[in-house]
């Protein structure tokens, strides 16, 4: 019989979302905007796991996908007028296209030779946008003025108000995602990220699956940046950095790579217990790489680990060449199993 406190089951579902209801009312509007640019985050991260989670592809230039909808949504919001929550499907069209673009030529590299080459584009990105393009991009000033979202005549100013239409997003995307979980290309993706090599001998279409982990992250991306535009009203390029890229990247590991449940745990590891620790600011970042490095010594599949990646990690372990003396205290367990 399955315990009743069980996180999945409907109790635990129902508290937190009597929580998540109650929460913008009870706190006052910088945890508002904390748990705004939480549930910012939250999609990047659920963006990024699509990539890395699912697919086990290295990208450590996600910010740039990040930029791509954030600046689509501020050149034509200000320059053509378009309304902010009409330029969130043409933001997420215009990440993915950008993805396309960039990324159809390197799926043929893997592990770090991809890592590399996505930095490489992450960097170009920023400092495109650092140059003024066509005199769209604002240069390192970046662009002002930058509308709010109407829904049915009703205009989004306070951060309650945004707490919604992002979380709304996030409830949204996680029902997608545990549907794509369990679909033909969830699938795909898992038997990809374990060999893709077998997978293509298998008849998988390795390429066109790897492209569309891709393009799937980067319009979920754009949709961050869209939501990050308009909440700020203001953005710039270095909002954007290669830091931006590693945080994501870090939220994956934190919370273990394609587990939905665990991006939310390393996006409040790597965005929200600093807040908290505000404070002591000179001392919170040391703590918070101490913290890593022991996690990934005695947890290295995360916090919150998919089933998937718990049983890659211990596979790993069990292949890893034995220590001194493992072969002699093999031998005595195998002894004692057998009786003798």
């Amino acid at each position: 019989m399955r315990n009743k406190l069980w996180p999945n089951s409907p109790l635990w579902l129902g508290i937190l979302g009597a929580t998540a209801l109650i929460f913008p009312f009870a706190a006052n509007d910088y945890w508002v905007t904390v748990a705004n640019f939480f549930g910012i985050y939250s999609l990047l991260g659920l963006s990024l796991n699509i990539i890395v989670g699912y697919a086990g592809l290295f990208n450590l230039g996600h910010a740039a996908f990040y930029a791509v909808g954030a600046y689509t949504t501020a050149i034509l919001n200000t320059r053509v007028h378009l309304p902010i929550l009409l330029l969130l499907p043409v933001s997420a069209l215009m990440a993915a296209v950008f993805a396309y673009v960039i990324t159809r030529p390197i799926l043929h590299l893997r592990g770090d030779y991809l890592a590399i080459v996505t930095i490489g584009f992450g960097e170009i990105v920023r400092i495109a946008l650092n140059n003024n393009p066509l005199e769209l991009t604002g240069g390192p000033n970046g662009i002002f003025g930058i509308g709010r979202p109407v829904v049915f005549g009703f205009i989004l100013r306070q951060p309650w108000h945004y707490y919604f239409l992002i979380w709304t997003l996030v409830l949204l995307t996680i029902l997608a995602l545990r549907r794509l979980e369990t679909s033909r290309i969830g699938r795909a993706w898992n038997y990809i990220r374990e060999d893709d090599l077998a997978a293509e001998a298998m008849g998988i279409n390795t390429t066109s699956l790897k492209l569309l982990a891709f393009v799937l992250g980067a319009a979920l991306a754009g949709v961050a940046g869209n939501l990050y535009a308009t909440s700020m009203t203001v953005i710039a390029p270095e909002s954007f950095t290669f830091w931006e890229s590693v945080v994501m990247f870090s939220i994956i590991v934190l919370g273990g790579p394609g587990s939905i449940p665990g991006v939310f745990v390393g996006t409040l590891g790597m965005f929200v217990l600093p807040e908290l620790f505000r404070q002591f600011a000179q001392a919170r970042m040391l703590v918070f790489g101490a913290a890593m490095m022991a996690m990934m010594i005695f947890r290295p599949e995360g916090l919150w680990p998919s089933q998937h990646w718990r049983r890659a990690v211990a596979e790993e372990e069990e292949k890893a060449p034995p220590g001194p003396g493992s072969g002699e205290k093999a031998g005595l367990a195998g002894g004692t199993a057998r009786g003798e």
